[in-house]
């Protein structure tokens, strides 16, 4: 008969081991060792993994290009013209050994101490700054050589720094319009951000702020509509960065997580997406690779709108082979998706690279089961299941408040696991109940917050704000990420010293006070020497004796008390005090 009929594997350890049997035999296969496949723990792990040294490096290689070629047993599939009760027996599918490239965790020297500075400066680099520096003075200059009126003077990556500080500042104080920083009422006096950037330099900086070169901008414009175009040019050399740098810190664990991300806009640009499941409506849409333990965003990619595919396998497909590089994660990784992205083409391609595969799939995705018979009803009671195995694949039907109906590569259909649901009883009372829940239900549960969680953390103290350019909401979202995976690694780092890390808030505003500071020492020791030779003391009106003049015009409100005075600061020009009980002339010449 056909339902009996098994499938070959190619593998010669396969066929030597003990036959596989149909799940109605009720006899477990012989052991995965025998097969050449290692148990199904989540904690096994290759030995290539602990390996150390240039050495053991070499090692590692070798062994991972065995584990790539070797052939995979493939599991024969069990009668799929009837579904099966929960109580009767499935196989354990193969467990891929879990080999990555690297030691899962961050990539720093787990000996050393690191300020949030110091870890925030491996996304936004040297490099990263200076030429986000050098394309914004380049904009200025265009905008000023087309006859554009403003008041301004080359950044430098030192002040690119106190820009920073400030974009942070206002994720953590939330104001309506960034300019209530700078206001003199005593409703709206915050004293940071005068201490590190005047009000205007603030906005100067924001008005030009660019990414990318301008002149080469205008090159790829031109190419609007053709096979070189490039929708995102404008993000690229911050964008290129960013992502190297969230690859590279960070290796992540066994479990990983794929979903969407949304940066809200209500741009009208034709990148903007609407999901109404989302709570952010209206957006950019991201495609988001993070870590299921930490929710440390490792890759991920934007999305520009409908395109061919190109695959030929579809949006959804393309989407999460692109963010799982084998070459850079290693294999043996275990993915979850949800119901968009779930299929079984995308789940078998991924079980031929090694990685297991898991989430919850939309019935009338193609392959999946068609057969009615012995399926879950619609009064099923609360906690029953069904399954149906075809090879690799496991499909299976739980009854909850709703029906759930999964896809996995990596659990057996039941192994006795339970879960508590509050249920009413016949008195009207309420009480807690163990109900039957199979193997998938309960890991994707607990596996596929990854994302999520990465997106709470970053809605706390977003940086996001309306912008006036439809590229800038990228990068405020590029500090946002990169703050975020800044404040995971220093989380994980004083974890594995047995430490108790900063909370996300205290890690904002220390990283916040140490950008403000850049450049800030330098020019306090030089203004210092200059206070002892130039800084002196000078009437408004100069040296004229007119009582008028010194009454009026040469009356200027004082710097630091916004009191009127004559006196004005001769290497500064700046009107400041000096009378007994409030010498503001000595407060501003030790603060600069």
């Amino acid at each position: 008969m056909k339902a009996k009929r098994r499938v070959r594997s190619s593998s010669k350890a396969a066929t030597a081991s003990t036959p596989w049997l149909l799940p109605s035999k009720r006899r477990r296969p012989a052991p995965l060792g025998d097969r050449g496949h290692a148990g199904g723990s989540e904690e096994n792990v290759c030995p290539s993994q602990i390996s150390a040294g240039q050495t053991r490096a070499k090692r590692r290689v070798k062994s991972s290009s065995k584990t790539a070629t070797a052939p995979i047993p493939l599991l024969p599939p069990s009668p799929v013209d009837r579904w099966h009760d929960g109580a009767e027996e499935d196989v354990c599918p193969p467990q891929f050994p879990f080999c990555p490239k690297r030691m899962p965790g961050p990539q720093l020297d787990s000996q050393k101490s690191y300020s949030p500075k110091e870890i925030f400066d491996l996304f936004f680099t040297n490099n990263a700054i200076t030429t986000l520096c050098i394309n914004t003075n380049k904009y200025a200059a265009r905008k000023i050589a087309e006859g554009a009126k403003m008041r301004w003077k080359e950044v430098k990556p030192s002040e690119m720094c106190n820009y920073l500080s400030i974009v942070l500042y206002l994720g953590l104080v939330k104001v309506t319009a960034a300019r209530d920083l700078w206001k003199k009422e005593n409703f709206f006096k915050f004293p940071y951000p005068r201490s590190v950037m005047k009000g205007y330099r603030y906005e100067a900086i924001t008005a030009n702020l660019h990414m990318s070169d301008p002149a080469a901008d205008v090159v790829n414009d031109q190419l609007r509509g053709q096979p070189g175009y490039d929708g995102l040019f404008r993000l690229k050399p911050l964008h290129d960065d960013i992502l190297t740098a969230c690859r590279t810190h960070y290796h992540p664990h066994k479990n990983l997580s794929v979903d969407e991300r949304m940066v809200a806009t209500k741009a009208r640009n034709g990148m903007k997406q609407y999901m109404k499941d989302k709570p952010t409506k209206w957006g950019y849409k991201l495609f988001v690779l993070a870590d299921s333990q930490s929710g440390y965003t490792c890759d991920f990619t934007i999305y520009e709108g409908k395109a061919p595919s190109p695959s030929g396998n579809g949006l959804t497909f393309d989407a999460v082979v692109n963010l799982l590089k084998v070459p850079y994660l290693g294999t043996g990784f275990h993915v979850y998706v949800d119901n968009f992205y779930t299929s079984t083409k995308l789940f078998s391609h991924l079980h031929q690279v090694r990685f297991g595969a898991c989430g919850t799939i939309r019935e009338n995705r193609v392959g999946f089961p068609r057969t009615t018979d012995n399926a879950l009803g619609k009064k099923a009671a609360r906690g029953d299941m069904r399954w149906i195995r075809e090879g690799s694949l496991l499909y299976v039907k739980w009854k909850d408040t709703r029906d759930v109906t999964m896809c996995s590569t990596i659990h057996k259909a039941n192994s006795g696991q339970s879960v508590q649901r509050r249920v009413r009883n016949p008195d009207g009372t309420w009480s807690r109940r163990e109900f039957p829940v199979p193997d998938a239900v309960k890991q994707y549960n607990k596996s596929m917050g990854g994302v999520d969680l990465s997106d709470a953390l970053i809605k706390y103290f977003s940086v996001t704000r309306k912008t006036s350019r439809w590229y800038l909401k990228f990068f405020l979202h590029f500090v946002d990420n990169a703050v975020v995976n800044s404040f995971l690694i220093h989380k994980e780092m004083a974890e594995m010293k047995n430490q108790k890390p900063l909370t996300q808030k205290k890690f904002r505003i220390a990283l916040c006070e140490q950008l403000g500071k850049v450049g800030k020492e330098l020019a306090s020791n030089e203004a210092s020497n200059e206070a002892s030779t130039d800084h002196v003391p000078l009437e408004a009106c100069g040296l004229s004796n007119d009582p008028h003049l010194k009454a009026t015009k040469g009356r200027r409100k004082c710097r630091i008390c916004k009191s009127s005075t004559i006196w004005l600061c001769e290497a500064c020009d700046v009107p400041l005090c000096i009378i007994p009980g409030r010498c503001c002339f000595r407060f501003w010449h030790k603060r600069v």
